[in-house]
């Protein structure tokens, strides 16, 4: 009787301990940030010390933005590196897919729909939080919004993410979207760029940006990524080509400018098609689940080291 009553004791102790060293995952929704006509939700983690960090996280269609901060590790990030990580939801009420509509002129431009919408998310939680850095990653159609929301408001952020994206601007309806998914943008890398200074017209600087595909992508094709890379680098002012590198299981191109500062890169994924590169054996490499896919690196680990360590 004794032996069982410390084995007993033994197991809750052991059990407590587990529980004790289970991560806590308290997301708080965020209401009243303003005028809203995109007619998004959002939910936000804040840092448990005071952080000048946010990050802003688009999820792909039909994912859940909370979900896949968990999965792809970027929550685990934000908890390590002490950022603060907002999570805007679309609906289907709005996109019957939960897509971001990246592609629908009412949501796209300057101060109109959904990217008026994510712009109020920011500014409200740039003041509760008083951050003063702000960065986005998007990953498919949030990757796509992503790319809008850095050309419409380059002086919000500090860098930004787009995985598995498209460029903007590269389709105003369906049509235009799906070839450019299957195609890339129809516009030269010239008219791009010049698009994005014509709304931007006294621009000095632009954000730092990070791009990521897979050579098997069949839902956005790869080329859609060279494209943003290249976009960037131009709106950047790099002239020279950018340096390559063949890693086992990847490659990476980097645009540095004339001081050696990386202001763009892009990574492309062998044998990995539509989704987030994650990697479950490194530390919040995260789990493979749909659209995040296993990979000799982790997409949010390397995105977060050319945000805050270059």
């Amino acid at each position: 009787m004794l032996i069982f009553k410390r084995l007993c004791f033994l197991l809750s102790l052991i059990s407590a301990s587990i529980f004790a060293q289970q991560p806590t995952e308290k997301f708080s929704q965020l209401n009243d940030f303003g005028s809203n006509p995109g007619e998004l939700s959002a939910s936000y983690f804040t840092s448990t010390k005071a952080s000048k960090l946010l990050v802003v996280l688009l999820h792909g269609c039909s994912q859940n933005g909370e979900q896949l901060a968990k999965q792809s590790g970027f929550l685990g990030l934000a908890k390590k590196h002490q950022f603060n990580l907002l999570i805007p939801q679309q609906s289907k009420n709005n996109n019957i897919q939960s897509c971001f509509n990246w592609f629908s002129p009412q949501d796209q431009q300057r101060n109109q729909g959904e990217t008026l919408s994510l712009k109020q998310m920011v500014d409200t939680l740039k003041t509760r939080t008083q951050a003063t850095q702000v960065y986005i990653a998007g990953l498919s159609a949030g990757g796509a919004m992503a790319s809008a929301m850095l050309v419409n408001y380059p002086n919000l952020f500090n860098a930004g993410a787009i995985i598995s994206g498209i460029a903007y601007p590269c389709a105003d309806n369906l049509t235009k979207a799906i070839s450019c998914m299957r195609n890339g943008p129809s516009q030269t890398i010239k008219q791009l760029v010049q698009q994005s200074l014509t709304q931007n017209s006294e621009q000095k600087t632009w954000p730092r940006l990070s791009v990521w595909t897979g050579d098997k992508d069949n839902v956005v094709a790869p080329i859609n990524a060279l494209r943003i890379a290249q976009q960037w680098a131009s709106l950047s002012g790099i002239g020279t080509k950018p340096k390559k590198f063949k890693h086992d299981g990847y490659q990476q191109k980097q645009w540095r400018n004339s001081t050696g500062e990386l202001l763009v890169e892009l990574f492309q994924v062998t044998d990995m098609g539509h989704g987030i590169a994650i990697n479950d054996s490194i530390e919040n490499g995260s789990e493979a689940t749909p659209f995040l896919l296993k990979a000799p690196l982790s997409a949010a680990n390397e995105i977060v080291k050319f945000w805050f360590e270059n």
